[in-house]
């Protein structure tokens, strides 16, 4: 099977599954004792290593179990802060976003939050024109903002919304799960308040993420117990995951520009070629993420379509993959004001080759071509 998916997940790194492998048995880094103590160590070190390679300082790491809980955790954290505080204004959130921020913040609207949403572009970028107006009018709580569209690519206006949020006084959240690794970020540039990251999207393992928390910035826990990382997550930490995931962010940074490069060439060809075929459209802007080409087909279903590459050898995806394997339309898709088409979103990873995108540009036409055919 030729991997066309790896905005969902990448496969882990062979450092990381060699680290794994070899691994020695940790104990709680709670604990006291010289083995909970090297443990502890060991957390901290990788917490240390995270840092450098987010762009931050260690005491702003606080590691999850992946990037729907730091979003989760960000969002109604800092929501609940400033109803505590007296302030429980709006959430200000784009409409495009990943579903675990829109079904965060329905959550915390069904709860009494009160929401601005913020419409974007024909290729999926927030519009400052409704962004800044959102955070100026007043009353607003926290804003977030994706540093890329995890479905067709496009980069945010990061910096921009930074300094609207920062005028207006308000915490600004960045959805860095599908873009850290693969474009340059570093979050004490960034000008953001809280910053979401995954392990498993940079070939490191499942189930480990982190929350950058602005050592300024408030929010509730969603976790309560044992109190640890500052009381923001409590629960025994996972001090072999943390260095997994260290390791799999320092061997991403390292290769960035160069894959960036590989990867860019590569998405571009497939851009250009996918734009040839009749009724083939290309949604992402000219600043996205290098990785990704996203089409829209027209006349043809998603579904369907996904089926006849997966039946020919190729894992792609229609959207994102965190909807608990329930297909739906994309909103993000019919935020860019398309509908009736189907929405083709091919990532690549390292383990791409151009062989691998010979071939699948050899089976498109007629996958295409035949998804039509079954209306």
């Amino acid at each position: 099977m030729h991997q066309f998916d790896h905005a969902a997940s990448t496969p882990m790194r062979e450092s990381v599954r060699q680290a794994l492998a070899t691994a020695a048995p940790l104990a709680n880094p709670a604990s006291t004792h010289r083995e909970g103590q090297r443990a502890r160590a060991v957390l901290e070190e990788a917490r240390e290593r995270l840092a450098i390679a987010l762009g931050c300082h260690p005491t702003e790491v606080v590691l999850t179990s992946g990037g729907t809980e730091s979003i989760n955790l960000a969002l109604k954290g800092a929501w609940w802060a400033a109803r505590d505080a007296g302030a429980a204004g709006a959430i200000v959130v784009p409409v495009a976003e990943h579903h675990a921020t829109l079904d965060a913040v329905a959550w915390l609207e069904a709860h009494g939050a009160p929401v601005r949403w913020v419409r974007v572009d024909e290729q999926a970028v927030t519009d400052l024109d409704a962004f800044r107006p959102a955070l100026e009018q007043g009353g607003a709580a926290v804003a977030t903002m994706l540093v890329a569209s995890n479905e067709v690519g496009s980069l945010q206006p990061v910096r921009e919304a930074a300094d609207a949020s920062a005028r207006a006084g308000v915490p600004l959240h960045l959805d860095a799960v599908g873009a850290f690794g693969h474009v340059p970020l570093r979050f004490v540039d960034s000008g953001a308040s809280l910053m979401s990251v995954a392990s498993h999207k940079i070939g490191g393992p499942h189930g480990v993420g982190a929350l950058v928390v602005g050592r300024d910035v408030r929010i509730e826990a969603l976790h309560h117990g044992g109190g640890q990382q500052r009381g923001l997550r409590s629960g025994t930490q996972d001090a072999l995951g943390a260095s997994l995931f260290a390791l799999a962010a320092e061997e991403a940074l390292a290769e960035l520009d160069a894959e960036a490069t590989r990867l860019s060439a590569m998405t571009d060809r497939i851009r250009s070629t996918a734009a040839s075929l009749p009724g083939v459209r290309i949604l992402t802007a000219e600043a996205r993420l290098p990785h990704i080409a996203h089409l829209v087909v027209e006349g043809a279903s998603g579904e369907a379509l996904q089926f006849l590459l997966d039946e020919a050898g190729f894992a792609v995806s229609n959207g994102s993959a965190c909807s608990a394997g329930v297909a739906r339309e994309s909103h993000v898709v019919r935020a860019c004001g398309v509908e009736g088409a189907a929405p083709l979103r091919l990532s690549l990873g390292r383990t791409t080759t151009a062989a691998e995108v010979d071939a699948l540009l050899a089976a498109l036409p007629g996958a295409i071509e035949r998804a039509r055919s079954l209306g």
